[in-house]
């Protein structure tokens, strides 16, 4: 998945844009992207180095997708070759392949994404003008006094008069980020500045990202509730189970604005969603089908509780325990509650018994804890969603063969679950509705809405869920959030209207 979906182990929810033709990379290698350089090259005067250049690049698995000449003279050219690889490991093989190029030579290797983060992804902005005298008045003082004492006697007009009616915050203690694990604070700054970059993209929602130099509960649940009056909405990223269930329980009750953990909620979306459109291609219900989530995590959990709460019966739930049972005396409170909701019986065994006899395979746990073998014991018209980041739980290619349904986090494969389809246009719809809170109602509206983009003449077995470019996706999950909002007693704020503020 992206970023942002799935766990680096078990329970670990972290829980995801006049050219030479190039030879297909060689070993199977996957270019991407995120591990493009650009080559500074000398070359000699020889027509042919063009070719050769391109050539050494394609001989070493990568992709060239640029070359730019910088300068030319009569003894030679000055070029930028752009190129993608693997990895950091394959990046350095195509650079000593254009090293090995007759009269080529290699002055400067820039890694893009590197480049890319230089002075960070954000930036502030004023949305109005700052030119003249009559600007200043109004904008600041003295003008500015009359709306801060307006505010002060309608509390309520703050998310109308300030940025707070358009601006999230994105928290976190770096303890859970993407595949990475505990890398703190400071190194997840990256991370919540591209959150905050897809807020603007896809929902134009102004976030910023607030990392805590601190793992303690009382500490990170106080800072939030201190700075939570200059924000319309606490998105929780990348928070270690079990501490961010307490997080956000304890914020919940605390804040008259919508906290929302994308690792858990998010995830948990974009799951349903794919999986309402799957059981549509295999012609089975929701609450006949027989379904192993793999990680007992904040993501599992949440996948977990949104599935039951949409009507599945039948869930069983694996860790490192094994199939999570309520008189296992070694589970955690978290995972002996998640037991009890899905296995009363008290059902044992490990992944490959769970899935025997099984529709619906989710995995949010780690890489490769399930030979693709194991899968033939599902059921016929099975459905494969192994989603841990960055390698799936099992070979999402393998599971073709036992599965009617494969979706996964990986961008290189039909059907990939990604948050960015949940996120913007939820908190977009909590904003735009002044939500105060987010129920499991908002939470079904938004996987409904995101199903509901692929229409019945698109379905099919390789497109279940919609492209996260998709135009639609937004705009339609946006509306359902904000329908479900002001539908629910008590969820959203007063609204007043634009004479009040003249009156």
């Amino acid at each position: 998945m992206s970023t942002d979906t799935a766990a680096a182990a078990p329970s670990t929810d972290d829980t995801s844009l006049g050219e030479p033709a190039t030879p297909p990379p060689p070993r199977g290698l996957v270019t991407s992207a995120s591990y493009s350089i650009t080559v500074r090259l000398t070359a000699d005067g020889d027509p042919a180095s063009i070719g050769r250049i391109a050539t050494a690049v394609g001989s070493a698995g990568g992709a060239v997708t640029a070359i730019d000449v910088v300068d030319s003279r009569s003894d030679g050219l000055t070029v930028d070759v752009t190129c993608s690889a693997a990895d950091a490991a394959h990046s350095e093989e195509v650079v000593a392949a254009l090293r090995a190029v007759e009269g080529v030579a290699v002055r400067k290797v820039s890694d893009r994404t590197f480049l890319l983060h230089l002075g960070g992804k954000l930036e502030v902005a004023s949305r109005v003008p700052l030119k003249t005298r009559d600007d200043l008045s109004m904008a600041y003082t003295p003008g500015v006094a009359r709306v801060c004492l307006a505010l002060a006697d309608n509390p309520d007009d703050v998310r109308r008069l300030t940025i707070k009616g358009n601006t999230v915050a994105v928290v976190t203690d770096g303890s859970a980020v993407l595949g990475l694990g505990d890398i703190g604070p400071g190194a997840s700054m990256p991370v919540m500045e591209g959150k905050a970059a897809l807020f603007k993209r896809f929902a134009d929602i102004d976030a910023w990202p607030i990392a805590l130099d601190t793992q303690d509960v009382d500490e990170i649940v106080r800072t939030v509730e201190l700075i939570a009056p200059g924000f319309g909405g606490i998105n929780l990223e990348d928070i270690a189970a079990p501490r961010c269930f307490e997080i956000e329980a304890r914020l919940r009750e605390k804040l008259d604005i919508p906290v929302f953990h994308d690792d858990q909620h998010g995830t948990a979306i974009v799951v349903l969603a794919a999986l309402r459109n799957a059981l549509r291609v295999v012609d089975k219900r929701l609450e006949d089908v027989r379904i192993v989530v793999a990680g007992g995590g904040a993501a599992g959990t949440a996948i977990v509780h949104l599935m039951l709460q949409a009507g599945a019966r039948h869930v069983l739930v694996w860790d490192r325990e094994g199939i999570l049972s309520p008189d296992d005396e070694r589970l955690s409170p978290a995972k002996r509650d998640l037991a009890q909701r899905t296995n009363p019986e008290g059902r044992r065994g490990e992944l490959p018994d769970a899935l025997v006899g099984a529709d619906v395979f989710v995995g949010v746990s780690a890489a490769n804890v399930l030979p693709v073998a194991a899968l033939a014991g599902m059921n016929d018209r099975a459905v494969v969603f192994p989603m841990a980041n960055p390698t799936p739980d099992v070979d999402p290619v393998g599971a073709r063969q036992h599965a009617a349904v494969v979706a996964s986090g990986r961008s290189d494969l039909p059907n990939q679950i990604n948050n960015v389809l949940a996120f913007p246009g939820v908190f977009r719809g909590l904003l735009d509705a002044r939500a105060r809170e987010i129920s499991d109602g908002m939470l079904l509206a938004a996987a409904d809405a995101i199903a509901g983009v692929v229409t019945d003449d698109q379905l099919n077995a390789n497109y279940i869920i919609p492209s996260v470019f998709d135009p639609a996706v937004t705009p339609a999950v946006a509306a359902a959030v904000a329908d479900q909002a002001r539908q629910e007693p008590g969820a959203t704020a007063p609204v007043g209207t634009d004479e009040d503020l003249t009156a």
